[in-house]
C-alpha cells in the first residue's frame, strides 16, 4: 500500500512539473508578440506597406501601415485567444481532458508550422498562424488548471502558478528573437517548436486524466495510462482495490445530489457581471500596451533599431517574471482560506473573502475566483464565457491604436489617461465581494442568536 501511495505522489508531481513546463514554455506565447514583431520586421513582413515620405525637407521611410498591420494581427489573435475559450470550455466540460488537449495540440502545431513556412511574400500567413497558436495555447491552460485539484490546500497556489507561467510563456518569442540574432532562422525555430508537440501528446495520455481531476480529490485517485491500461480510479475506504472510472461513476450516483446553481443563474449573478467588468477593463489596458509597444518605442528612440531591440528585450524579461509573482497570489488565498472563519460565515464565503486580496493578479485571479465562486461543473463554460465576452471588449484596442496613429499624431497620452480613469471601475468587484460576505455572515449570526433565544 505504501508503494502505491508513493507511486501516486510521484505521478502527481510529474503531472505538476510537466504542466508547469507546458504553460511556461508554450501556452501563452502570443503575449510575446512584441519580440516576434521585431524579427518579422527585420525579415520584411508587410514591408510593402512602408512608403517614402517627406518630413522637414528630409525623405524618411514611413512604416505606419506596417505597424497597423502588425497591430491588427495581435488584435485578432488576442481576441481569438479569449473568444475561443467559450467553445473550448464547452468542449472540455462535455468531452473531457483528452479530447480538449488533442484539439489544442492540433491547433498549436498547425500555427507553428504556418509560421515556419511563411515568408515576406506570404506575410498573410501570420494572421492564421498567430491565431492558431493562441487558440491552442488557451486549451493547454484550461486543461492544466485542474492539476491544482491534486494538491488539496495548495490548490489556489498551483492554479495561480500555472496562470503566471502562462503569462511568462511570452518568453518563447523572446528566445526566438535572441536565437535569430545568433543566426538561427525563423523556420528552424518554429520547426523545433512544432516537433515539441510529441511532448504534449505523451503528457496527454500518460500524465493527464481522460475526463477530469475531481475536487475534493478522492483518496488514492489515479489517472493516465499505466501498464497498457487507462486508469482514472480511486480506492474505496473498505478495499485496497482501485475502482475503475465507470464503477466510480455508478458508485457516485448513489450519493446524495447537492443542488447546484444553474449556468443561467451563475451568468446573471452580480459576482459574474462585476468579475467580467474587472477582467475586461484590465485586459484591454494590457493588450493595448503590448500591441502598440513597438511603434511607441520606435517613436521614442527616433527609429534606432538597436535601442528598440534593447527595450523589447527588457520588456520580455519583465513579462517572464510573471511565474515568480503569481504564486504569491495563490499563497495569499490559501493562507486566508485556512484561517478560522468568522462567526456565521460559511466555507465558500470564507473562500470568497480571501479572493478580495486577489484582484491585483489578472489571469490567476480570474481562474481562481471562478473556481471558488461558482460550481465546479460549470467551470469550463464560465471560464470560456468570461474570456469570450472580455475578448469582444478587447477589440477596442484597434480603434484606440488607430486614434493614436491618426488624430492624435502618434501621441498616446490622452488614450492612456482615459484608460487609467477607466481602470478605476474594476474596484467595484472586490468591494462587492467583501460586502456580500459580510452581509451574509451578519444575517447568520442574527439568525443563530434568534434561534438560541
Amino acid at each position: 500500500m505504501a508503494g502505491f501511495q508513493n507511486s501516486l505522489a510521484v505521478r502527481h508531481w510529474l503531472t505538476f512539473a510537466t504542466g508547469l513546463v507546458e504553460c511556461l514554455c508554450f501556452a501563452g506565447a502570443v503575449f510575446g508578440w512584441a519580440s516576434l514583431v521585431f524579427v518579422l520586421q527585420r525579415e520584411g513582413y508587410f514591408g510593402s506597406l512602408c512608403v517614402n515620405t517627406t518630413a522637414n525637407a528630409t525623405e524618411v521611410l514611413d512604416c505606419s501601415g506596417q505597424d497597423e498591420q502588425f497591430s491588427l494581427v495581435f488584435t485578432i489573435a488576442s481576441f481569438v485567444n479569449n473568444f475561443l475559450s467559450l467553445p473550448n470550455g464547452f468542449i472540455f466540460d462535455h468531452f473531457g481532458t483528452t479530447v480538449a488537449r488533442l484539439l489544442g495540440i492540433c491547433l498549436y502545431t498547425m500555427g507553428t508550422l504556418m509560421f515556419a513556412f511563411s515568408t515576406s511574400a506570404l506575410s498573410i500567413l501570420v494572421f492564421p498562424a498567430l491565431t492558431l497558436v493562441a487558440g491552442g495555447g488557451i486549451l493547454f491552460l484550461i486543461t492544466n488548471i485542474q492539476v491544482g485539484n491534486l494538491f488539496g490546500v495548495h490548490r489556489s497556489t498551483v492554479i495561480t502558478l500555472y496562470n503566471g507561467a502562462f503569462d511568462s510563456s511570452s518568453g518563447l518569442f523572446f528566445v526566438i528573437k535572441l536565437s535569430y540574432e545568433c543566426g538561427v532562422s525563423l523556420r528552424a525555430a518554429f520547426l523545433f517548436i512544432s516537433a515539441c508537440s510529441v511532448f504534449h501528446v505523451i503528457r496527454t495520455f500518460f500524465l493527464m486524466p481522460k475526463r477530469f481531476i475531481p475536487y475534493p480529490l478522492p483518496e488514492h485517485y489515479t489517472y493516465g495510462i499505466s501498464c497498457g491500461k487507462s486508469k482514472s480510479s480511486k480506492v474505496t475506504a473498505n478495499s485496497n482495490t482501485p475502482m475503475t472510472e465507470e464503477t466510480t461513476t455508478m458508485h457516485d450516483k448513489d450519493a446524495p445530489v447537492k443542488q447546484e446553481k444553474t449556468l443561467r443563474e451563475c451568468v446573471l449573478s452580480r459576482f459574474f457581471l462585476f468579475h467580467l467588468l474587472w477582467l475586461s477593463v484590465m485586459q484591454l489596458r494590457h493588450y493595448l500596451f503590448i500591441g502598440t509597444l513597438n511603434p511607441m518605442l520606435q517613436g521614442l528612440s527616433a527609429g534606432d533599431p538597436s535601442l528598440v531591440g534593447q527595450y523589447i528585450n527588457a520588456f520580455a524579461i519583465t513579462q517572464m517574471c510573471g511565474v515568480l509573482c503569481a504564486p504569491w497570489n495563490g499563497l495569499i488565498i490559501d493562507r486566508h482560506k485556512g484561517k478560522t472563519r468568522a462567526a456565521g460565515e460559511s466555507e465558500q464565503e470564507s473562500d470568497l473573502r480571501a479572493m478580495v486580496l486577489n484582484r491585483s493578479f489578472l489571469y490567476g485571479g480570474n481562474a481562481a475566483f471562478l473556481s471558488v465562486a461558482f460550481p465546479g461543473c460549470h467551470f469550463g463554460k464560465l471560464f470560456g464565457l468570461v474570456m469570450a465576452l472580455s475578448a469582444v471588449f478587447s477589440l477596442l484596442q484597434y480603434p484606440c491604436f488607430a486614434l493614436v496613429k491618426g488624430p492624435l499624431g502618434g501621441d498616446p497620452l490622452y488614450v492612456n489617461i482615459a484608460l487609467t480613469m477607466l481602470s478605476l471601475l474594476p474596484f467595484i468587484h472586490p468591494l462587492s465581494v467583501y460586502l456580500h460576505c459580510r452581509r451574509l455572515a451578519s444575517q447568520r449570526v442574527k439568525t443563530g442568536a434568534g434561534a438560541a433565544s
